[in-house]
């Protein structure tokens, strides 16, 4: 399996533009788009409506990060972090046992936080600005 190792790169390239693309999807319409039905959805779950924008900001800005590869960790462990939140808040009212309820954010949060481990690979700006090893 060694000839994998080598496509290592490859996989964490693929893996940060992937979850990059999802993250900017998911925060554009909280920030640019009908932030009104944002607030109000946030508000049926008891959240502030300033969390709108921290969580708008936080994905999109966060996903451009992720597909750049520009403070790959930091990045990685804000979203891990709000998609934890995001489980926590909103899609666990089943009980822990109801995974259909939360197994996509439950994707993207262990995806964010692997990238937060590993490090955003060798195609990335962090490689060239950092000099990470990862």
């Amino acid at each position: 399996m060694n000839f994998l190792e080598k496509l290592k790169p490859l996989g964490l390239l693929l893996l940060r533009w992937g979850m990059g693309v999802i993250f900017i999807y998911a925060g554009y319409p909280k920030l640019f788009g009908d932030t009104k039905r944002a607030i109000e959805g946030f508000a049926s779950f008891g959240m502030p409506a300033y969390m709108v924008y921290i969580a708008g900001a936080v994905e999109f800005f966060g996903g451009w990060l992720l597909v750049a590869g520009l403070f790959t960790r930091v990045a990685g462990i804000l979203l891990a972090g709000q998609m934890a939140a995001a489980i926590w808040k909103v899609h666990m009212g089943k009980g822990i046992l109801a995974v259909p309820e939360y197994q996509f954010p439950l994707a993207l949060a262990v995806g964010a936080f692997a990238l937060a481990t590993c490090g955003a690979g060798a195609i990335s700006v962090d490689k060239l600005i950092f000099r990470d090893k990862a």
